[in-house]
Parts: C-alpha cells; structure tokens; sequence
C-alpha cells in the first residue's frame, strides 16, 4: 500500500493489551478468526492512519498472542504501547462469505425486530466465550444484548444499513427490578428518617 489508509477505511483487528518480559514484547489480543493471522494482512496501523507497526508473533499464552513489534527493543518502550488499537484497511482483507460479516460492518446498523419494531443500534459486537453478541443501545430497552445467531438474526441487510431480530423469549424482556418500576425501598427501622 502507498501512503497512509484513510480511518474511515480501517478495521480493527486487535489491541496491545500489555507487555510480557523486559525485552519488548507485547500481549495481543487478536479478533482475526484465527489469532495468529492478525500479521497476515500485512501492515497494522494506529486508529488515525498515521502510524504503521511491523508485528512478528513469538507465541501464545492465556489466549493472547505474543509479539514483537519492529523498533520497540524494552519493556518501557511497549508499555508505552498498552491500549493501542491494530487495524489493516479493508482492501487487504478477503471478502467476507455469505452469510460472514466483518464486526465493524455490524457496528452502526439499526436493529429492527420482526414485528417492526426499531430496538435501537448496534454499538458492539462482543465475544464472551459463546459466540458473537450484539449490543444494541439508544432504543426502548436498556442493555440489550443479542445472540448474533442465523435463528435470532435471520436478516442482515449492510445496503439498507439494518439487521433483523427475531426475540427468543425472554429477550425483549425487562430485568425484574425494571419491571417493578423502582428499586425496592428497605423497611425497618433503618429506613425512617426523623
């Protein structure tokens, strides 16, 4: 690639999340399918497109990859990097399959449910150990997350800019202190004021 990628164009591929031994090396959580590709791609750049960094994988461990990034030689110096967010532009990506989709595509989409309702937008795609989750914000339920799931999300529509939901049971329902409408008050002595 010649010349710095535009961020619009940058997709997120990982995070420095802190340093292993004295000699420069960085722990790296990867969000590729398979860590170690997160070098696959070629150059990783900082959010902005301003900054390039040449990362060499050494290994794993506790479910993140290990690795070196070209011109940081000790601890001090990849401390400085903690937080740093690893991207590559998306023209050196594959295409995704059918039916695939790259998080940052899912990320902005408005969440419809098939009954029409608008549930808000999705804000995040997480992974807690399960499978992909969608958060949804800005609509009528607060905290909504939402199994990314060919079942629950039968429809993904990146030209329309939506995604369907079709609610298992439960889904669209609110926690049980919500459905009170407030917090219970104490009773008790402890509770009277003078």
């Amino acid at each position: 690639m010649n010349g710095k990628p535009e961020p619009a164009e940058l997709v997120l591929l990982g995070v420095v999340t802190g340093v292993r031994g004295l000699k420069g090396e960085v722990r790296i959580r990867s969000y590729t399918a398979a860590p170690e590709d997160l070098c696959a791609y070629g150059p990783l750049w900082d959010a902005a497109g301003e900054a390039s960094y040449k990362v060499r994988v050494t290994g794993q461990a506790k479910g993140q990859l290990i690795a070196r990034i070209a011109g940081i030689a000790d601890r001090t110096q990849a401390e400085a990097l903690k937080g740093l967010e690893l991207h590559i532009p998306r023209g050196s990506l594959p295409a995704p399959e059918d039916d695939e989709f790259y998080h940052s595509d899912l990320v902005g989409l408005e969440a419809v449910s098939t009954t029409g309702e608008v549930l808000g937008t999705v804000s995040a795609v997480d992974d807690f150990g399960a499978g992909d989750v969608l958060e949804v914000t800005g609509g009528p339920y607060s905290g909504l997350m939402v199994p990314f799931t060919k079942a629950i999300v039968p429809e993904v529509s990146l030209a329309e800019g939506r995604l369907t939901v079709d609610p298992p049971p439960g889904l669209l329902e609110p926690p049980e202190e919500e459905a009170k409408g407030k917090a219970p008050e104490p009773d008790g002595p402890a509770a009277q004021t003078e």
